[in-house]
């Protein structure tokens, strides 16, 4: 192999749960790659069952590289303050050790594994940061549902709703995150304040408010901000917009059309055929939940913005 190739490394955080579904990123990942460019994956991970390890190593190729790294003993020392909810797990805290975990890098991508890529990821790698601490796109459903708004203006400190920034594609300034010591100000604020909403989102845009490159919303497109004419370069199937549940999901055809390539296309389609409608309701009524929990954890907050604007 070309010793000379530009090198993109990219993180992932999973458990068992979502390996089909990162099968299905990396496939789409692989399919729209560059032989200029050699991409060193990495997959962070507490618990994976070794035949899916096995699985997901082989999309590696002559200029693929995947690792999957252990990260038990980061968690071991935080494991009881990390709050999750509904199907969320502690890997969504992941991607903020990446930064002490691999001084070698100065920059990397984050990529959620509910994610479907359809442009070279180098193209977003390559952009321009300074000395931004990330780059990333705002947050769909903060765009769309005006309690969010508040939420993250009051209660968050985000001081315009329209700089709050979704985590799920994140271009991370691993030097300037060391330099701004975030991992100890993470750690920090974790004893401090305890996010419930949107968890180590919150934490992440409290944390790098002032020092974000806002990027456009085709490098993360959110099926809650509808269709339209621009191309998607990587569609974001968060929230409760999973093709593996339902059939009217905006962009799906684009999920479908890489999952078939996996091993775990039937797996995948099992996935739909059991998602019931007691599911559906379980769902419906965690996502009311969460709207009710930011307008309650809003309306405790006094709101200083008028005399700010």
């Amino acid at each position: 192999m070309n010793k000379n190739l530009n090198e993109i490394p990219v993180f992932f955080a999973v458990d068992d749960t979502y390996i089909p579904f990162l099968a299905v990123s990396l496939q789409s990942l692989i399919d729209n790659s560059s032989e200029e460019n050699k991409y060193i994956i990495k997959i962070l991970f507490t618990k994976v069952a070794e035949e899916n390890k096995l699985k997901i190593k082989k999309y590696e190729k002559q200029n693929v590289k995947i690792d999957f790294v252990n990260l038990n003993k980061q968690l071991e020392e935080v494991q009881g303050k990390l709050y999750t909810r509904n199907y969320f797990s502690n890997t969504t805290y992941f991607r903020l050790f990446i930064p002490e975990l691999y001084p070698q890098y100065d920059k990397v991508l984050y990529l959620d594994s509910d994610t479907t890529i359809l442009s070279d990821v180098a193209e977003l790698y390559n952009e321009e940061i300074g000395d931004n601490l990330v780059a990333a796109i705002p947050d769909g459903a903060v765009q769309t549902i005006e309690i969010f708004q508040e939420y993250v203006e009051k209660v968050v400190g985000v001081i315009d709703y329209n700089n709050y920034f979704n985590a799920g594609i994140l271009l991370m300034n691993l030097e300037e995150l060391r330099k701004y010591k975030f991992q100890e100000k993470f750690l920090y604020l974790l004893e401090k304040v305890k996010f419930e909403v949107a968890q180590d989102q919150d934490y992440l845009n409290r944390l790098c408010k002032g020092r974000v490159k806002l990027l456009d919303d085709s490098w993360n497109k959110m099926p809650i901000m509808g269709v339209n004419d621009k191309k998607p370069n990587i569609i974001h199937y968060n929230l409760g917009f999973k093709p593996w549940h339902f059939d009217d999901v905006p962009y799906q055809e684009y999920f479908w059309k890489y999952a078939e390539k996996t091993e775990f296309y039937e797996i995948i389609k099992e996935f739909r055929r059991n998602y019931t409608e007691e599911d559906k309701e379980r769902d419906d009524a965690s996502s009311s939940k969460l709207i009710e929990l930011a307008k309650r954890e809003s309306d405790c907050v006094g709101d200083d913005r008028i005399s700010r604007r």
